[in-house]
């Protein structure tokens, strides 16, 4: 089993199942034998913490009780956002340096990432921004501790 571990090229990462995902990155795409909670924890392993150590960072500083926002990579600020709850198999996670725009588009919600790249979903667009304002203000109160 090939396992993935989330990068500055992760654009998205779409649960399928309780033991696969499609993960979208810059220039290809995946199908990876993980669920995207499995592929956030062991991103955030490999990164050198925990998802469940992250999630509470997150909550702590924010605020917050529900779908936080996680710091997979500190040095270079890679954040993902889910747009339902993570403890959902079909949740999406989605890349906050990644993300260009987000707009209605006919029934849906359309995500439009930095390379022209976009995804489709049924999340009503104001808790999909929520979600990106939880993620820009974790970013900011994390680029603020750090100076």
């Amino acid at each position: 089993m090939r396992e993935y571990e989330i990068n500055e090229d992760t654009l998205a990462i779409v649960g399928l199942s309780n033991s696969a995902s499609r993960v979208l990155e810059k220039n290809t795409e995946y199908l990876v034998e993980q669920s995207a909670y499995q592929i956030m924890d062991s991103s955030c392993q490999f990164y050198g913490s925990s998802y469940t150590g992250r999630k509470q960072g997150a909550k702590n500083l924010l605020g917050i009780k529900n779908k936080a926002p996680i710091l997979v990579q500190e040095s270079k600020h890679i954040i993902f956002f889910p747009i339902i709850s993570p403890r959902l198999k079909h949740c999406i996670w989605i890349s906050l340096k990644n993300v260009q725009k987000i707009e209605t588009h006919m029934n849906s919600t359309k995500i439009t990432f930095q390379n022209g790249q976009s995804i489709y979903t049924h999340v009503s667009l104001e808790s999909i921004n929520n979600q990106l304002l939880k993620s820009i203000k974790l970013d900011l109160i994390l680029l603020h501790h750090e100076q």
